[in-house]
């Protein structure tokens, strides 16, 4: 493996809630790269088949931005964080790291390019896509079973309708991003109406 490239994609970046996930993936020469397609184009059983696939015949790693570095750094910086840490737990160090979207994280001594639309045209980045779909959406369904009635094991934490009709009938948890439009119009408004009704 001369010539070996990682491809590295993050998810959850539009989510309301939770941490942002990224992974980083090398492939083995022996997994079938016509299988691989954007995660966002798969149903969730394939994308669980395939997870497992790629993991029996590559080299990954997955990394995270909590919720308290969403909101200290915003979340475009969490989630370049979250590819930093995935790329430098990789056990081999890729020649080339190929990374979805228009930003990359500052890494010294790697080479790093990003592609638009990578999770749909390089199979490492399609891969990449789907172990990190794969591993986030476990972890906001067991986040799901103590708040079902936000539906999140259903939108991800996602601005759907009915998590949107949640939140405003529920209220906000400890796992929403405040600094994110919705919610933070939600507390501002709230916040408003006390100052409102202090006077």
């Amino acid at each position: 493996m001369k010539n070996i490239i990682a491809g590295v994609d993050e998810v959850g970046r539009g989510s309301l809630i939770g941490p942002v996930y990224a992974a980083a993936v090398i492939l083995k020469k022996k997994l079938d790269k016509k299988k691989l397609k954007d995660s966002k184009k798969l149903t969730k059983k394939s994308r669980e088949v395939l997870e497992k696939y790629i993991k029996k015949n590559s080299y990954w790693s997955i990394g995270s931005a909590s919720l308290k570095e969403i909101e200290k750094f915003n979340i475009l910086n969490a989630s370049l964080l979250a590819m930093k840490r995935a790329i430098i737990k990789l056990k081999k160090k890729p020649k080339k790291v190929l990374i979805d979207g228009n930003k990359i994280p500052i890494i010294k001594n790697y080479n790093l390019k990003c592609i638009i639309k990578g999770d749909q045209k390089i199979p490492e980045i399609s891969a990449a896509s789907i172990i990190a779909k794969v591993s986030r959406d476990r972890l906001i369904t067991r986040m799901s079973k103590k708040y079902i009635k936000y539906s999140w094991n259903k939108n991800a934490g996602y601005g759907t309708k009915d998590h949107l009709s949640a939140i405003k009938k529920f209220g906000i948890t400890k796992h929403h991003r405040k600094t994110f439009h919705p919610i933070y119009n939600i507390l501002s408004l709230k916040k408003n109406r006390s100052q409102v009704e202090s006077n």
